[in-house]
């Protein structure tokens, strides 16, 4: 069955970071995630990799200033040196710690800039970026995200998002497709999956509404996992979800759904 990696950027936050990784280790967990690991060096977090038997499947790019509303860098023209600088650091990030998929957000759009501009930009970006990355055998994952929760987002729809990755032609340009955005936009949940399968090269979930654990909202995932299952989904599951209980972390839903 899949490995499932739990999020340290949205779960065990009622500690520190860096006491997280102990934390994922003692419920068992043996792959981790995280969204922006930058704040910390490469050698404290490899410590705690190695410490606890960790292995980080994924990271985000640096996404600009995120308390002043970046969302990602990527599409625009005036910012390039700032993008290829956390380009840089991401890399650096990567393959120090063994990562081997990168997420990169686009941003959010902005009135004064024109879509098509922004797209051009964008679809350059994610090539150059990709082409450094294949140099150290990592994978480039961009991600539709819904909206509601991301105001302005230039990517949103998994279609226009899987037509970038086919036009620009790089075989480590990948989906990463979260069950969690997608029933916020389209619905249709594993028959999209099923569509795009040969794109998708990491999954996240969480339940709608309240992006928490599954079992609190809408989406059958005992259905979902046993789809992925049948399909041969065989990549990581990232539990990017908000504990609905922040003091009392329970994965049963992982008993009644995975086993």
């Amino acid at each position: 069955m899949n490995r499932i990696a739990v999020n340290l950027s949205t779960i065990f936050t009622e500690v520190p970071f860096l006491e997280r990784f102990q934390k994922a280790r003692e419920c068992g967990f043996s792959l981790v995630e995280c969204q922006f690991p930058y704040e910390y060096s490469i050698e404290r977090i490899r410590y705690e990799l190695d410490k606890h038997r960790l292995s980080l499947v994924l990271i985000n790019l640096p996404p600009g200033n995120w308390e002043q509303g970046d969302r990602g860098l990527a599409i625009f023209p005036d910012r390039a040196d700032e993008f290829w600088r956390s380009v840089e650091e991401g890399i650096r990030y990567a393959v120090e710690l063994n990562v081997p998929y990168i997420h990169c957000m686009a941003g959010v759009l902005p009135a004064d800039l024109d879509r098509q501009k922004a797209k051009e930009t964008y679809m350059r970006h994610l090539y150059d970026a990709a082409k450094q990355m294949a140099q150290h055998s990592l994978t480039l994952l961009i991600e539709p995200i819904n909206p509601l929760d991301m105001p302005n987002y230039f990517l949103t729809d998994v279609d226009e998002a899987v037509s970038i990755i086919k036009e620009i032609g790089l075989s480590n340009i990948k989906l990463q497709y979260d069950f969690y955005h997608m029933q916020r936009t389209r619905g249709n949940l594993t028959a999209t999956f099923d569509v795009y399968f040969d794109w998708i090269a990491h999954v996240q979930i969480a339940d709608v509404p309240g992006r928490h654990e599954p079992g609190t909202g809408e989406i059958r995932y005992e259905y979902v996992f046993q789809f992925l299952k049948e399909r041969g989904y065989n990549g990581a599951i990232g539990l990017e979800y908000i504990p609905s209980d922040k003091s009392k972390h329970s994965f049963q839903w992982m008993n009644d759904y995975l086993t």
